[in-house]
């Protein structure tokens, strides 16, 4: 085995730990393999992973996926010894005391790499080299292998290329397009020789009416559509989409909730645009500017800005930057496990996640993925978005000029929950301390490549007399708010300023009238309504008020001033000089507007409150720590600010989903998608799914749990997950619950051969786990609210579905104001059956799937049944019977056959 010989590899799971040398492969005690790898370099598979399971945080060695992530930037394997034998064309362990053995293997594989035909050679070798001076584990096995290039590599930033300006686009052409000729296109996309389903081709006729001419302004056609999990929308409605932007010349713009949705579509797309470098033109997928690495940030980082393990993470991060195909770090083509590898990771501090980009006035302005992108949307037919990322762009963003006309609203039932958290407003102390940054800079101890406002504009300040003092004004008024240790100094009673002040009498507020049940005493976050504020509170609010107003005027006074110095055009204003100035227009605009919002939170403090809001004070807490407080104010509709913002201005827009009435009628639908705030009322479109629930799923109500019984509750998981053979999702409404869960049968079902991941547990982001689960039938996946809707894990994989009880929604300040306006009891039963509604359908995503959706729960209202699809049926049984109707699934009998056969 080479070089490799003098490193044992070390495997740990939930059924025990084992050491392979060259001697064979060994079980060993926690404590015998800590000391092992205390003493000497071993070989791992998720270093952090392995950690956590010997109980060892500090656990470090030779990890194979930092190896794979070197030799294959851009390229994503499934962090398990099944994924990993994949990627390296080798048959995988079948036993858990052969994975040990199996790394060995693996590990000569990986290191073969550059001796052969390598498509990332370039830059590997100048990579090493930083990466050696790091001390990074792996360079004494690669730094013989990876020769020295003869001539200079490109690398980076001399490699990427360089986007280029083009002429604006023109409107969009106003086309009526035909029934038949997307008919036919429908056919195309789906295959002339497939099963041409009925629902579909109703559906996509039905999407045509939001690509019709807009009759007048701010009277959008809105098409709500309701279409059952298989109807088949995505191409339902690509082929309209599509029709429209070749005969119109315009985008449309398709905007999902999830990321996992957004990877979906783009896949989709290929049936659209078959030749990959045609489809790289036409289709683009966008995202908020935080999920894209920031090159100047990147470069701090790689000269000296990031120490220890976050600077190798920084060298892996360039070797993926040189590979990418769009630069996105959170769900593109960065493996997803990448950044959790590094305990501390700085993944975060690589993005523009503090709004500081400088636009024009940085050196790799012309080479920028966010800037690529949003070049890249403004020619492309079809651009795959998100829904935050439409509503920052309809409120706030630059590109006015190419604002798009027709949009395709997936995951439409999640429009309100985006709208509410787009169009809010919170005064709190983490909030403030980001605006003091983004305006002073760096302070006393303060590291990084951070500049202030005076910084970023010193030629304006410079040339411009009112505009330096307005610069000036607004950095001094920026000291009064919240700043570093401000949590502390309110602990202690001795806030500093103004703000903190405030957030001193709020804290106290809080915690005076807040609930004091068992969620508030297991360490659970506190808010109470603000209403019949204390004198402390109404003193408190008038300084802040004159703080926040000495803030406002000069940052409302720097953009006018920065405009008028665009109208001058003084001799100096280059075209980058330009971008960089209308950058800084938009961004103080956005913060002088946030600071305008927070004056009028503060106005409602001893005044009269608004119906159109709601407002209460919070303290923010995890486990019993503190990490923000201060004031949220939330619209009672937030789909008003939705509809004025995104709706009005556009010309048509299709609202789709499977559970689009979220448990009600489509009034719901329409009070959700903002449709009742428009003068055109909506057209309605249901398609039924096509798949036989009758025949493929069934819905049990387990009656003998008992609520509040973590033992019973984790036995009744154990059980169940072992009846099925694995393939199973545990769904959570408490991280506590699900932590406890998964601690009392992970082991257990290790010693049945099911591995078992866990959302707040397991060191792996959602997406990889949901990787990891899709990629092995034997596994079970416990999650919370992120894994009840938009999985997508089709086949066997996953076969039951289990909820610990019924998903009543938690009792907030603001669940209780839409409560009261939405009907009571009735709107939180609209909200629950939305809720199963969304569980259920991740059980059956198509016709051959077989599987059953069992709740955990005696309480469970004969009125929420409703949330399942007809037909369904539904059972009251004990846990001993719902166990041997789980184990009697004919896909849990396919499995286990199939399972013996693979053996």
């Amino acid at each position: 085995m080479g070089q490799v010989l003098p490193y044992p590899a070390l495997h740990a799971s939930h059924g025990g730990i084992w050491i392979a040398s060259e001697d064979g492969t060994q079980a060993v005690s926690r404590g015998e393999a800590i000391r092992v790898a205390a003493e000497t370099p071993v070989l791992l598979l998720n270093a952090p992973l392995a950690g956590q399971r010997l109980g060892y945080a500090d656990l470090s060695g030779l990890d194979l996926l930092e190896l794979f992530a070197f030799l294959h930037p851009a390229r994503f394997a499934v962090p398990t010894p099944k994924g990993l034998a994949r990627v390296a064309g080798l048959a995988a362990p079948e036993r858990d005391e052969d994975v040990a053995a199996f790394l060995r293997t693996a590990t000569e594989r990986l290191l073969e790499v550059p001796a052969g035909d390598w498509p990332e050679r370039e830059g590997a070798w100048t990579s090493l080299r930083s990466l050696g001076r790091l001390r990074w584990a792996w360079t004494p096995l690669l730094a013989d292998r990876i020769a020295a290039p003869k001539e200079n590599e490109r690398w980076l930033f001399a490699k990427l290329p360089e986007w280029e300006e083009t002429a604006p686009r023109a409107a969009p052409r106003t086309v009526t397009i035909d029934a038949a000729e997307t008919a036919d296109r429908l056919a195309r996309l789906t295959g002339r020789d497939a099963e041409q389903r009925a629902g579909q081709r109703a559906f996509a006729e039905g999407a045509l009416g939001a690509f019709a001419p807009r009759v007048a302004r701010d009277t959008p056609n809105l098409v709500l559509a309701e279409a059952g999990t298989g109807i088949g929308k995505t191409l339902g409605y690509l082929a309209p989409a599509s029709l429209w932007a070749e005969q119109a010349g315009g985008a449309v713009w398709v905007s999902t909730f999830t990321k996992a949705l957004q990877r979906q579509l783009s896949a989709e797309t290929a049936r659209l645009f078959p030749d990959a470098a045609t489809r790289k033109a036409r289709v683009v997928t966008r995202k908020g500017r935080e999920n894209y690495v920031c090159l100047l940030n990147l470069e701090d980082a790689l000269q000296g800005g990031f120490g220890g393990r976050a600077a190798v993470l920084a060298q892996l991060v360039a070797r993926w930057a040189a590979y990418t195909a769009d630069g996105d770090m959170v769900g593109g083509d960065l493996p997803g496990w990448l950044p959790t590898l590094f305990r501390r990771n700085g993944s975060t501090a690589l993005t523009d996640r503090r709004g500081e980009c400088v636009y024009a006035g940085c050196p790799h302005y012309r080479k920028c993925f966010i800037e690529r992108a949003a070049r890249a949307s403004a020619e492309a037919d079809i651009v795959i978005a998100n829904h935050a990322l439409v509503m920052v762009n309809a409120a706030r963003g630059r590109e006015t000029t190419t604002r798009p006309q027709r949009y395709v609203f997936d995951e439409g039932h999640h429009l309100f929950d985006a709208a509410d958290a787009m169009f809010s407003v919170a005064l709190t102390g983490q909030e403030t301390i980001e605006l003091r940054r983004w305006l002073l800079g760096p302070e006393a101890g303060g590291r990084g490549r951070r500049r202030g406002l005076a910084a970023r504009l010193t030629d304006v300040a410079s040339y411009d007399e009112l505009g330096g003092r307005a610069i000036a004004d607004a950095v001094e008024a920026a000291r009064g708010l919240a700043s570093d240790g401000w949590l502390q100094r309110l602990g202690e009673g001795a806030p500093f300023g103004p703000i903190e002040t405030l957030l001193a009498a709020v804290r106290g507020l809080a915690y005076a009238r807040a609930e004091t049940g068992k969620e508030a005493d297991a360490g659970y976050g506190l808010e109470t309504e603000l209403a019949e504020p204390t004198p402390e509170l109404i003193e408190a609010a008038g300084p802040a008020a004159e703080a926040l107003d000495a803030l406002v005027r000069p940052l409302v006074g720097l953009g006018r001033r920065l405009e008028a110095v665009l109208s001058e055009s003084p001799d100096w204003m280059d075209a980058p000089a330009r971008a960089r100035i209308e950058g800084a227009v938009a961004s103080i605009g956005w913060r002088a507007e946030t600071v305008a919002a927070w004056l009028s939170l503060l106005s409602r403090i001893g005044g009269p409150a608004t119906p159109e809001f709601v407002d209460w004070l919070a303290v923010d807490r995890v486990e019993g720590r503190e990490y923000d407080i201060g004031l949220h104010r939330h619209w009672l509709d937030p789909s008003k600010p939705f509809a004025e913002t995104v709706l009005k201005p556009a010309h048509g827009a299709l609202v789709t989903s499977a559970t689009l009435r979220g448990g009600g009628d489509w009034e719901v639908a329409e009070a959700r998608s903002g449709a009742r705030h428009l003068l055109r009322p909506a057209t309605r479109i249901e398609a039924a799914s096509p798949f036989d629930y009758a025949a493929q799923a069934e819905v049990m109500i387990v009656t003998d749990v008992k609520r509040g019984d973590l033992g019973a509750l984790a036995n009744a998981y154990a059980r169940l997950i072992v009846a099925a053979g694995g393939g199973t999702l545990g769904l959570f409404t408490a991280i506590r619950r699900l932590r406890a869960v998964h601690g009392r049968i992970a082991d257990r079902l290790a010693r049945e051969g099911l591995p078992l991941l866990a959302q707040h547990v397991d060191p792996i982001d959602t997406g990889t786990l949901v990787d990891i689960f899709r990629d092995d039938a034997a596994a079970s996946l416990l999650g919370t609210d992120a894994l009840r809707d938009g999985v997508d894990v089709p086949g066997r994989s996953l076969r039951l579905v289990v909820m610990e009880g019924v998903p009543w929604p938690k009792p907030t300040v603001l669940h209780a104001a839409r409560r009261l306006e939405g009907g009571g009891s009735a709107y939180d039963d609209r909200l629950v059956r939305a809720k199963l509604a969304q569980a259920f359908g991740r059980l059956i995503r198509r016709a051959d799937d077989r599987g059953a959706f069992v709740l955990l729960s005696a309480a469970m209202p004969s009125r929420l049944l409703e949330a399942f699809p007809a037909g369904t049926p539904v059972r009251r049984l004990t846990l001993d019977e719902a166990v041997a109707r789980v184990a009697a699934l004919p896909s849990v009998g396919q499995n286990v056959q199939e399972a013996a056969q693979d053996a």
